[in-house]
This record gives structure tokens, sequence and C-alpha cells, in this order.
């Protein structure tokens, strides 16, 4: 799979809340990192069994309903895509709407995810989780995609 066609399956395994699948995408020593991440907040995750832990909890955290507006911009790069799109769904523990909107670089090679870096929003999410302590308690002890 080229890097596009990676983002997209990821984006469907997200929303059929298979994060086993999703976290296998990423390559044995692959990366997620989190520029904008607010203080206690995971900056870095490394290597496919730790990022499935990270994520592993997510579909009892938030349920993505929807992904929109999708966007898969090429790069010079062939191993590199940048993707825009936003999520939407409900707070599991709050029932409160969710929507956020995402920005990601993603490297693939050989069909793995070598590196994304997710830029997005945390005080959106903050406001949507019920604010600040209740992101980082959700999410420091793992899952967010």
């Amino acid at each position: 799979m080229n890097a596009s066609e990676v983002v997209d399956h990821a984006l469907e395994l997200l929303l059929a809340k298979d994060m086993a699948a999703f976290a296998g995408l990423w390559a044995e020593t692959g990366v997620i990192e989190f520029p904008f991440a607010p203080p206690g907040y995971p900056q870095r995750v490394e290597g496919r069994t730790a990022i499935h832990e990270y994520v592993r909890g997510y579909p009892d955290l938030l349920d993505v309903r929807e992904i929109a507006d999708r966007v898969v911009h090429r790069t010079v790069d062939p191993e590199v895509v940048i993707v825009e799109f936003e999520a939407a769904g409900v707070v599991v523990a709050t029932g409160r709407p969710y929507r956020l909107r995402y920005i990601a670089v993603v490297t693939v090679r050989d069909g793995e995810v070598r590196h994304y870096r997710d830029y997005w929003n945390p005080l959106a999410a903050a406001e949507a989780m019920g604010g600040s302590d209740d992101l980082n308690a959700a999410f420091s002890g793992g899952a967010h995609a």
C-alpha cells in the first residue's frame, strides 16, 4: 500500500473501532508525535507495542461515527502525505458531541507507518472532553489517534 492508501485504511479502522489493526499499521519502531500536546499529555509514543497500548482504549473514550472533509495531500516525497480531516462522534463518558479537525503529516515506508505527526487542537479537545484535566486523565492513560 502507498502512503495515501495506508492513511485511508487507518481512518477506516478508526471508524470501525479496530484499534488493534489500527496500531498494527505502524512499523515495529513507528512513532506518533503530538507537537501541540498540553502539559501532562504525552508528546511522543514510540514503537508498535506502545502505540497499541496508547490507542487500545480509544473507543471507550470517543465514539467516532464520522470522518468528514478528508483530504490527502501528496508531497514531493512519495513516502510522506499530509492528511486533513474532521472526526465527529460523541464523548462516551458524557454523551457530549465531539467534533475536531486534525492535520497530520504521515510517513509510510513498505506499507507501514513510520512516523505520524498529529497537529490537533488540544483546547478544542479539552472543551469536548469536559476540560483539560478530563482530557489529560482520559488520554494520558491510553488513547488518541
